[in-house]
């Protein structure tokens, strides 16, 4: 019989960690291969994942809310079927091998079973449970700077990080610990504003300094069940694709110097043009023809010319691409922002430009993307014309060190230079904002190449063919 491991796969750029949010597939079931098994979460998609062997799953080694590292095993799949029968689960099988090492066992089931156990302790409340708190402080212990930028976002010190139990290496506090943590944090100050212990000691000895403090305890009467404090403000929770958006926009400018800068385009003859042509367009292709294939088309010939801008920084080291794939941030109809990539974009004609962000538009909003569609970007470019902005100040997509955003089109009066003198005529004009990383990209580059991305635009053929 053999057996073959399922890993959680890499499933975009900088992702190091996806969520289990279910399994499609029961022990014991037979699976064929690139047949879709669990559903996983990251902060940029939610994807099915394939099995990478046909066979019967035998082992599931993490649960459904795991937050599994990326090449961790999660499965296991036997692809003799004969020898299979009778396949117990991964928790049962720990249970049934207690003389078994503890280095024989796999780490990501060590972690299932914590969890299992963590998530029944978490049941009780937050004062009266040990396992929420340390009963003695962890001394020593190393903190990823993820964590400690939670900690000081919501306040929480040194002190109170040390008494939080951790599930990772050595004891290591997680992300998914600290968020587990004020969660119920949150909750018992909301529902049961008494003083900590070490708090009531302080009054004991010193009443009147226990009066005063300066964090403000919520009282049971300024809030109610449906999460509004004194009827006029409401706390919404924010779900998980949203916390870990803010985690990498915050860890980006914690990252690069942004500089951002911005040119107004005319680009009368692609309105024009674009006017001219999309019935024909539509008839032909079967589908619209928008303006950001343009303004990529545009953006790629840039970064031929300025190659020193399609790069990434490793530590003290430049990595510069000769794959130009650009990201395009794509809003989804919860809100949220997704970036799926257009590999290998200067291949493209302007017509398979147009078709591939039409395909990868649709398929962000129906949450139907690929992992290999999420990652391996070297620029990135945001339409916030879309929304009616004219400019912004995008935030770069790390480990990249440039992105641009592009502005509302609108009909603005300006100069125009003839033959016969100056005149003052309609023109569409908008704004692209280029924003990069000051480390490797100087003012003189970072605007140089904006500017060459304009200039292609001012000077797009209106009488071009496709």
């Amino acid at each position: 019989m053999a057996l073959v491991e399922m890993v959680m796969p890499k499933m975009g750029e900088s992702v190091m960690e996806g969520t289990i949010l279910k399994w499609l597939k029961a022990i014991g079931d037979t699976i064929e291969q690139d047949e879709p098994v669990l559903e996983v979460a990251t902060d940029k998609v939610d994807t099915e994942i394939p099995a990478i062997q046909g066979g019967i799953l035998k082992e599931i080694l993490a649960q459904e809310g795991d937050v599994v590292q990326i090449g961790k095993v999660i499965a296991i799949i036997a692809t003799d079927a004969d020898d299979t029968s009778d396949a117990p689960s991964a928790v049962s099988q720990s249970q049934e091998r207690p003389n078994k090492d503890k280095e024989e066992e796999s780490p990501v089931l060590v972690d299932a079973l914590e969890t299992i156990e963590q998530s029944l302790e978490q049941a009780h409340s937050f004062v009266s449970n040990a396992s929420d708190r340390l009963s003695v402080p962890a001394e020593g212990r190393f903190y990823s700077p993820l964590v400690m930028n939670i900690a000081k976002t919501e306040g929480i010190s040194m002190q109170e990080l040390s008494y939080i139990p951790g599930s990772g290496l050595e004891d290591r506090v997680t992300k998914k610990d600290i968020l587990n943590y004020l969660t119920h944090r949150n909750q018992d100050t909301a529902s049961n504003p008494t003083p900590q212990p070490q708090q009531e000691a302080k009054k004991e000895t010193a009443p009147k300094q226990a009066i005063t403090t300066s964090t403000p305890i919520s009282t049971p009467q300024a809030t109610t069940s449906n999460g509004s404090i004194n009827g006029n403000v409401e706390i919404i929770e924010m779900d998980r694709m949203r916390r870990m958006i803010a985690d990498r926009m915050v860890d980006s400018k914690r990252i690069s110097p942004h500089v951002t800068t911005f040119i107004e385009v005319d680009v009368t003859n692609i309105v024009l043009w674009r006017n001219k042509i999309k019935e024909n367009f539509k008839k032909k292709e079967g589908e619209n023809l928008t303006f950001t294939p343009i303004f990529i088309e545009a953006i790629v010939k840039a970064l031929k010319d300025f190659p020193m801008v399609n790069i990434s920084v490793e530590g003290d080291k430049i990595i510069r691409k000769k794959d130009i794939n650009i990201g395009m941030a794509t809003a989804l109809p919860s809100g949220n922002l997704i970036v799926p990539v257009i590999h290998n974009a200067d291949h493209l004609s302007l017509v398979g430009l147009s078709k591939k962000i039409n395909e990868l538009a649709n398929r962000a909003r129906q949450n139907k993307l690929k992992p290999d569609e999420l990652s391996g970007g070297t620029y990135t470019v945001s339409n916030i014309g879309s929304f009616g902005n004219e400019m912004g100040t995008p935030i770069i997509m790390q480990p990249q060190v440039a992105i641009m955003a592009i502005g509302a089109i609108k009909k603005k009066p300006a100069v125009i230079e003839t033959e016969a003198g100056d005149m003052i005529g309609i023109r569409h004009l908008m704004f692209i904002s280029h924003s990069y990383d000051h480390r490797v990209v100087d003012g003189a580059l970072g605007g140089m190449f904006g500017r060459r991305v304009a200039n292609y635009l001012e000077a797009f053929d209106i009488n071009r063919s496709i």
